[in-house]
């Protein structure tokens, strides 16, 4: 019990400077994020901000790792933005209720670890489409709605204030840094900004322009739909897309802030909290969300370490929609586009286009799909499920190509044939293509210490070939062959010679 609900870990160090400045600056970043997403799904700006909040708070406590951060994620409200607008709001929540209900069985059941079989590749495309994504959104900020509803460009004056205060702030993020690190760069950038606009009088684009952020506690709210069977098959697919959505977010991210910080997280941990998040979110009117790669990257940057700076983060969110909306909404958003600009410069994979000449060509192929896919569609989930399939089907390929066959004759006159490669679905071709039926004597011997049985096809293909030899009254014997496999070749066993001493019994997954 004391594992699950430990806030720190006091056998290390908090910095409680750097947590408490990490979590104020997450939260200044979070506001908008969440904000604009809300407002594009049709919703009201604080069912943006209640998930920022209960989502920050809720993994940040009990979630796999610290460092962390998850909110009103744009990922995920995406994908349910068909539902909204065919259904309204209230089957949102119902759906984001049953999403946290998949994300905790995932977790349960032990199958977070899978996503470790995510290539790299896959990585690389996933965080530069998700960087051209986040850099993208800020460019929306330089256009306005007027009073008719109709959107266009800054232009004049106005443009020039936007684009000025966010080189500023892109500035101070930039270099800050080399003279101090003793508080984190964009929240420096985002106070100086707004010390500018508010000193000099500059008019300019606030967070008042996107929405008011003021607002109540969130309050517990069953979801005032029909429970019936109707309403499952509504809902179903779309909790099923956005708890895959979320989940491979997050978990994408803690894989990531295990490689910045060295340590190691629990995805099946992660997973629950997750689940248990937006069920909250369901029942206390969030939109719903996961982990935010942007806002993770923020944190870790202004030196956080630990699950304090995720708690300060979304008790702020929550203290400024009860008290600091007035303040905030005077924030320009100029100062948080540059710093989401910054954030976006910084998840880019750069290693990933100074190594392109070093990776082969399928790696290229399959980093660029999945940063199109991401780009285009916003689809993170299908991006990810594509770029695994193509390299799955790269690997199965090379595999493929490389079974062959050492042929001898002893001195009995039985023929040698010794497998080396696996023999799978793409490799059975080949490998009935290596004997020469009509010209073998009439005893031949398989030998498969140096290759391994991986599936049914495989198993059908041996099944083939001994008949194949009985056809023409010749023996076919197969050695070293593993005991589950021999098995499963009943119509062959008359014909298989085992040698029980030497013969192995693979399992898939050894506990």
């Amino acid at each position: 019990m004391k594992n699950t609900i430990s806030l720190f870990d006091f056998s290390k160090k908090i910095n409680y400077k750097n947590e408490l400045l990490a979590g104020f600056t997450v939260a200044m970043t979070m506001i908008p994020e969440s904000l604009s997403f809300a407002i594009l799904a049709g919703l009201s700006p604080l069912t943006g901000l209640y998930a920022a909040f209960m989502m920050g708070l809720i993994t940040a406590i009990l979630g796999g790792r610290p460092g962390m951060v998850s909110g009103g994620a744009g990922a995920t409200i995406v994908v349910l933005i068909a539902l909204i607008k065919s259904h309204g709001i209230e089957y949102l929540f119902a759906a984001v209720a049953l999403a946290g209900i998949f994300q905790i069985l995932v977790g349960v059941f032990k199958l977070g670890k899978f996503v470790r079989l995510i290539p790299q590749p896959v990585m690389y495309g996933f965080l530069n489409g998700l960087a051209v994504i986040i850099f993208m959104a800020q460019i929306e900020q330089f256009k306005i709605t007027d009073s008719t509803g109709a959107i266009s460009w800054l232009q004049g004056m106005p443009l020039y204030i936007m684009a000025g205060l966010t080189a500023l702030t892109i500035a101070i993020v930039y270099f800050f840094p080399k003279i101090t690190k003793a508080v984190p760069a964009s929240l420096v950038a985002i106070i100086v900004v707004f010390a500018v606009v508010f000193g000099f009088n500059i008019p300019t684009k606030t967070v008042a322009d996107i929405a008011h952020i003021s607002g109540n506690l969130p309050s517990f709210h069953i979801p005032q739909i029909p429970f019936t069977l109707e309403t499952l098959r509504i809902i179903f697919p779309y909790a099923l897309v956005m708890a895959g959505v979320g989940l491979i977010e997050s978990l994408l991210t803690l894989s990531m802030v295990d490689e910045i910080t060295n340590s190691k997280g629990t995805a099946n941990k992660e997973s629950v909290a997750q689940g248990i998040a937006n069920i909250t979110n369901g029942f206390f009117g969030g939109m719903g969300g996961c982990a935010m790669v942007a806002q993770t990257l923020v944190n870790l940057n202004a030196g956080s370490r630990a699950r304090l700076s995720g708690i300060i983060g979304s008790v702020m969110i929550l203290a400024i929609i009860l008290f600091g909306a007035p303040f905030i909404e005077r924030i320009p958003m100029a100062a948080l586009v540059g710093v989401m600009m910054m954030v976006a410069i910084g998840t880019f994979q750069w290693v990933s286009i100074l190594i392109v000449n070093k990776m082969p060509k399928s790696d290229i192929f399959v980093g660029i799909t999945v940063a199109l896919i991401t780009i285009i569609l916003h689809n993170l989930a299908l991006a990810v499920l594509v770029g695994v399939v193509i390299a799955a089907l790269v690997f199965a390929w090379d595999n493929a190509k490389r079974i062959r066959a050492r042929k001898s004759i002893d001195e009995n006159g039985v023929k040698h044939y010794e497998i080396y490669g696996p023999l799978f679905f793409g490799s059975v071709t080949a490998f009935m293509d290596k004997f020469d039926l009509m010209d073998d004597p009439d005893e031949v011997v398989v030998d498969f210490r140096e290759s391994r049985i991986v599936d049914m096809s495989a198993i059908d293909a041996l099944d083939k070939l001994s008949k194949k030899y009985s056809q023409q009254n010749k023996k076919l014997y197969l050695r070293h062959l593993s005991e589950d496999c021999r098995a499963m070749l009943k119509n062959a066993e008359a014909m298989i010679e085992v040698n029980i001493q030497e013969d192995p019994t693979y399992k898939v997954m050894p506990e």
